[in-house]
């Protein structure tokens, strides 16, 4: 293994299970010094333990619940006093609800976990992060994202139409992040099907999981952990990919000029500078 001084730093959040926590453990087994972030403290533990067992090194966990704005801000405050350096900020926490729920910051969940969240912990952690990986989905072409109302799903709420606005939303800030911040390689992918704990609360998706084909949260993270490893000079800036290649995401997921408009709002929304 490296010296510690020369290993990579990896933030992951929503790592406590799934395509997170198999994306941890790769990259931990290659070497990599992996942090991850999730909501719930027991799950977190154990998704340590886990990693602890696959690489021989137990990994540092932060909690924060992505439906909560000051959960994010104070966690990435602990992440800011712990590391002067990120070398990948996977951004992978998501959420999906059966039913329209408001989040105590005032938004609809899938926007705010999904993307506002992600948003706030990136521009909060943008001056140490080197490359940022985002977990899209090619359930972006349901989305129909007003960036001048984010809480448009609320009214007549479709949970499918909801989360794909959401995914709509990771693509265009993938793309905005490139053109902003010349300094960090942005990129995001659609995982695939993939059968996890990722909406076991709702009835829907679980349908969805037993009648769609699906794989494997490793075969969900093998484009993460691809982008994470990929030399830059091989990979498109603000690209979208699927399966360790680079797709074309719906228009409405690419155009340059809406993806300023949703940095604009976004920022206002959760108070960051636009």
């Amino acid at each position: 293994m490296e010296d510690v001084t020369d290993r990579r730093l990896v933030v992951i959040t929503g790592a406590s299970s799934g395509i997170g926590l198999a994306a941890a453990t790769s990259l931990a087994r290659r070497g990599d010094q992996v942090v991850l972030v999730g909501r719930d403290p027991a799950r977190l533990r154990a998704a340590a333990d886990e990693v602890r067992e696959a690489s021989g090194e137990r990994p540092e966990v932060f909690r924060a619940d992505f439906a909560v704005l000051d959960d994010v801000r104070q966690m990435a405050e602990r992440v800011r006093a712990a590391y002067d350096r990120i070398d990948v900020l996977a951004n992978n926490a998501g959420a999906i609800a059966l039913q329209p729920i408001t989040t105590v910051d005032g938004f609809e969940l899938s926007i705010q976990a999904n993307h506002l969240a992600p948003f706030l912990l990136a521009n909060l952690l943008a001056d140490r992060v080197r490359r940022m990986v985002v977990t899209a989905s090619g359930a972006h072409r349901s989305g129909s994202l007003d960036p001048e109302n984010l809480n448009a799903p609320l009214h007549r709420y479709r949970p499918l139409s909801a989360y794909g606005t959401s995914k709509q939303a990771n693509i265009l800030f993938t793309v905005e992040a490139a053109r902003r911040w010349p300094q960090v390689e942005s990129y995001c992918f659609h995982p695939g099907v993939v059968r996890t704990r990722f909406g076991n609360d709702s009835r829907l998706v679980s349908l969805g999981m037993r009648v769609l084909p699906f794989r494997s949260a490793a075969k969900g993270a093998q484009t993460l952990v691809w982008l994470a490893n990929q030399d830059q000079s091989r990979l498109r800036p603000g690209g979208y990919y699927f399966d360790c290649r680079p797709r074309r995401p719906w228009p409405k997921a690419a155009d340059p000029r809406l993806a300023a408009r949703l940095w604009t709002a976004s920022a206002a929304a959760v108070g960051v500078p636009g």
